[in-house]
């Protein structure tokens, strides 16, 4: 089937401005002096959509800024990979979501949000034949999505797209057991369910992954691909393939988006063709390659980069997936 568009990426969009490395907020009105400091497009949806467009599919953005700088800001990084904005809304009254994220030396990334046009935008009816003319439908940021999640509209718009055929991968931001019924919903429509491990944890109160994803699979789903930080992935479909993907060996400077250009990532590995495993490998490349740079997306080049450094870069094996290597070998 042709299509105007690989990836529609609907959901959550964020200004941020990223400082490293922060140890600790000055006291009073004292100054701590940093090293790097850099803008970028980031969330759930905004890294997924620019890695994909860095990889070389046809992409647009769905969503919502405020008629403010760091609106204008994002709306002109989006273009500048050729991704289409034309349903990227603008609304009064509310600003353009954004953060401040403070990275720690480990790269973690403490954050100060501010939420924005992310909980007002809104696909009408007359809009849903551009949107889903696409071969893949990624919704990012259940539970930010106030406008969308709270009136049902979420649920609509993937109802319509499996309809239709269009493959659907879903993402969450941050969840919390009430936010159980917001996914619940739409897993029914959901090919591809991307939550990180500890989002699943608190979705289902579950510990083990087989659990998370088979508790995933029960409501719906048609894949639950678990990342794991620094141990991988694990992958697990309805077809019975499970697998658990180490992670890349890199040296981390900061992990903000990181989820994110893993499903970008992911999601350029289904339109290019590749087989499970190998499009859960481009998923992680460009996670690690992401964690090497300050702000979302800094460290991927293009997919021929990204291809190279799946072929020379080490994994990490925790000790249990050795101890079971070596029992299989």
């Amino acid at each position: 089937m042709s299509t105007s568009f690989d990836f529609s990426c609907v959901g959550f969009y964020t200004f941020d401005a990223l400082c490293r490395p922060v140890t600790d907020i000055p006291p009073g009105g004292q100054t701590l002096f940093v090293e790097d400091y850099t803008l970028a497009v980031s969330g759930a949806a905004g890294s997924a959509a620019i890695i994909a467009a860095k990889y070389g599919l046809r992409v647009q953005a769905v969503g919502g800024v405020g008629y403010d700088d760091m609106g204008d800001w994002v709306r002109m990084k989006l273009k500048s990979y050729g991704i289409d904005v034309s349903m990227m809304q603008r609304f009064e009254g509310y600003s353009t979501s954004s953060s401040i994220v403070t990275t720690r030396p480990d790269g973690s990334r403490p954050a100060l949000h501010k939420r924005g046009a992310t909980d007002a935008f809104y696909v009408a009816d007359s809009d849903v034949d551009s949107l889903l003319d696409t071969k893949i439908l990624h919704v990012g940021g259940v539970g930010l999505m106030n406008r969308m999640d709270d009136t049902g509209r979420t649920r609509e718009i993937m109802s319509e797209a499996r309809r239709r055929g269009v493959i659907t991968t879903l993402d969450v931001f941050a969840s919390t057991p009430q936010d159980l019924p917001k996914v619940e919903a739409l897993l029914p429509f959901t090919d591809y369910f991307l939550p990180s491990e500890e989002e699943a944890k608190a979705l289902s109160g579950l510990k083990e992954n087989k659990d998370l994803a088979d508790f995933l699979l029960d409501r719906g789903a048609g894949c639950v691909i678990l990342t794991l930080g620094a141990d991988g992935v694990y992958y697990h479909d309805r077809s019975g393939l499970e697998f658990h993907s180490p992670a890349f060996q890199v040296e981390v400077k900061c992990t903000c988006g990181c989820g994110d250009c893993f499903n970008g990532g992911f999601a350029s590995g289904l339109v290019k063709g590749l087989s499970a495993r190998d499009a859960v490998e481009l998923g992680q490349a460009s996670s690690a390659l992401n964690a090497t740079g300050l702000g979302s997306q800094a460290g991927v080049v293009d997919y021929e980069s990204t291809s190279r450094f799946i072929d020379v870069t080490p994994r990490r094996y925790s000790a249990s997936m050795a101890s079971s290597l070596v029992a299989s070998a």
